[in-house]
């Protein structure tokens, strides 16, 4: 048999790390798994990875060269199934069931597979998320089912941004003035509702909690560069999104005027599981996890909550989130052992319930105007030493359950 090529090695690692950054892998986590893949292809390797750039060195024994290869890309989007899809075609390379060519004409196919979720069942994934967090915000059935109401418009917002490039430059601040606009004329029909609530709800899923997680936690890692890049883009989504709520709710107050709020029952303290359950199960289409998967997703979903919120009666809220990100990590890291998958398909899916990125916007939304959109008291401290915690318990979880693969 032939023996591969350099020319082949080459292509597949560079194709494999462009790939596995389009499909929302972090920064430290891409190297490790690109630093491992070169080892068995009996490359030497070094790679430079950040949210924008990827830079890659890689020197040929045979005739002593150093191949240097620099691409501009955007972030990534997250996409569970083909990151999944990905990992496994290197698991069969590795493990002799396909040579290189055929592992790099598969990997070129991986990208054009469509979705395992039709756009109806995205549709609804995205209403389904902004009520199921409305829910867990312990809020008002009027607040819950506006919310869902509004997600589905902003899932439609989503649609003409892959349609039109100039929306999808101003996807974020576009669909929170719609959804601002949207939630002050319902205040017309229902003064039930906590309007603010509704637009955090309704744009729930731009809400950028688990960038500033993944940012924080690749700053642990010692991956400065990447780390602030991507802790600097999270908050200015987060700026544009709030800006876009402001002025939502000003120029709705200009059409339309302003209607005193009217106090309504609340959700009971039981829906928390029920918005956990439905927030998973959107999550996972939101995602574009593989349907034998989405179970374990699900059950991640519980397991975050669950823990967290058990211990929430021992330790406080704060720390509970370490609890729950240790929980989360370890069963993430025993998932990847036990069904040969990168962990990060229900790591994220996790961690998405604990994240506070709402509660960044709820701080910034009282420190600029004043009001508080949910009662929390020390919101700017809560919310720093959540993700602290964050951060710290998926740093002991990698120590207390070793992780199968870099990914």
């Amino acid at each position: 048999m032939k023996p591969d090529s350099f020319t082949q090695k080459r292509h597949f690692i560079i194709t494999l790390g462009k790939l596995l950054h389009k499909f929302g892998a972090t920064a430290y986590r891409l190297e490790n798994h690109l630093i491992n893949v070169s080892r068995f292809l009996e490359v030497q390797a070094s790679f430079v990875i950040t949210p924008t750039s990827l830079t890659f060195v890689l020197f040929n024994v045979e005739d002593q060269q150093e191949h240097n290869f620099i691409v501009r890309v955007r972030p990534g989007d997250i996409d569970l199934g083909a990151l999944s899809r990905t990992n496994e075609l290197v698991d069969e390379l590795s493990s002799g069931q396909r040579t290189l060519a055929e592992a790099i004409e598969r990997l070129n196919e991986i990208p054009n597979k469509p979705s395992p979720y039709s756009q109806f069942l995205t549709f609804l994934g995205f209403g389904a998320s902004s009520g199921a967090f409305a829910m867990l915000m312990h809020t008002s059935w009027n607040d819950v089912f506006w919310s869902t109401l509004l997600g589905f418009f902003v899932f439609l917002l989503v649609i003409w941004a892959e349609k039109s490039k100039s929306v999808a430059n101003m996807l974020e601040p576009l669909s929170s003035i719609v959804a601002a606009v949207g939630a002050s004329a319902i205040t017309l029909i229902d003064p039930a509702i906590n309007a603010p609530l509704v637009i955090l709800s309704s744009i729930i899923v731009f809400i950028p909690g688990l960038s500033l997680t993944t940012g924080l936690s690749e700053l642990a890692e010692r991956n400065l560069i990447s780390g602030t890049a991507k802790i600097m883009d999270a908050l200015m989504t987060m700026f544009k999104l709030y800006f876009g709520a402001i002025l939502g709710l000003t120029l709705g107050s200009l059409l339309w005027g302003s209607v005193e709020k009217v106090d309504v029952e609340l959700v009971p303290q039981w829906t928390q599981w029920l918005a956990v359950l439905i927030l998973s199960m959107s999550l996972v289409i939101i995602f574009k996890a593989r349907p034998r998967h989405a179970f374990w997703g699900i059950l991640c979903g519980f397991i975050a909550f669950g823990s967290s919120f058990w211990a929430a009666n021992y330790v406080g809220v704060a720390l509970s989130a370490f609890v729950g990100s240790f929980t989360v990590g370890a069963y993430s890291n025993l998932f990847a052992r036990f069904l040969k998958a990168p962990a990060t398909v229900v790591m994220l899916q996790g961690l998405v319930v604990l994240v506070p990125g709402s509660k960044v916007y709820i701080g910034l939304n009282s420190m600029v105007t004043g009001s508080q959109i949910v009662q929390t008291e020390q919101i700017g401290s809560q919310t720093f030493l959540i993700f602290m915690s964050l951060v710290a318990g998926l740093i002991f979880a990698n120590v207390a359950v070793r992780p199968r693969s870099s990914l």
